[in-house]
């Protein structure tokens, strides 16, 4: 869900693209020059004007500020700036996976041991693990505490401390609980 949403935010902030020049609305802006000086608040007209002169694009940084600030720049450099500024954060950004394991509930201590393991491993990588005691047949109607039991032995059996991100929960297959590294 989490990756979902970055990519949803990502497509929204692509897309978006500053205005430049004739395509802004506001009529006053607070204008930065190409030095980082403030030439204060500015009509629109006067602000192109002033963006003219330089010799340089009028573009809008921050269309929500009242009144709206703009900058004179160069596009060009300005795009620049802003894709290395995406791609910067692109690095930053870690996806978290959701790995599965699944145990029933005759599974060997062996085998838990084992499963276990894998889990610590995962876990030591920075990624959520969802543990699953997969239920069929008759076992779908034993006891609840039993079962919880059950899932709670492949928990202890394994090697790095974690913290319960989801609780146990009951699904159509069985029970599960998503852990994560503390």
């Amino acid at each position: 869900m989490l990756e979902c949403r970055h990519s949803l935010i990502h497509f929204v902030l692509s897309t978006v693209r500053a205005r430049i020049n004739h395509q802004i609305r506001a009529a006053e802006l607070r204008i930065i020059g190409p030095q980082g000086e403030n030439f204060g608040v500015l009509s629109l007209s006067e602000a192109l004007k002033r963006a003219q002169e330089l010799g340089f694009d009028l573009i809008e940084i921050s269309p929500t500020a009242r009144p709206p600030v703009a900058k004179i720049m160069d596009y060009g450099k300005f795009q620049y700036a802003e894709n290395k500024k995406q791609k910067a954060a692109k690095v930053k950004v870690k996806t978290v996976e959701v790995k599965t394991i699944q145990v029933k509930v005759g599974t060997s201590d062996h085998d838990l041991g084992l499963k276990a393991k894998k889990i610590g491993e995962w876990l030591g990588e920075g990624n959520r693990v969802k543990v699953d005691l997969y239920l069929s047949g008759r076992a779908k109607y034993m006891n609840q505490k039993f079962l919880e039991e059950r899932l709670a032995r492949v928990l202890k059996l394994i090697p790095i401390a974690y913290t319960v991100a989801d609780p146990i929960r009951r699904g159509p297959k069985g029970l599960s609980v998503v852990i994560e590294k503390e």
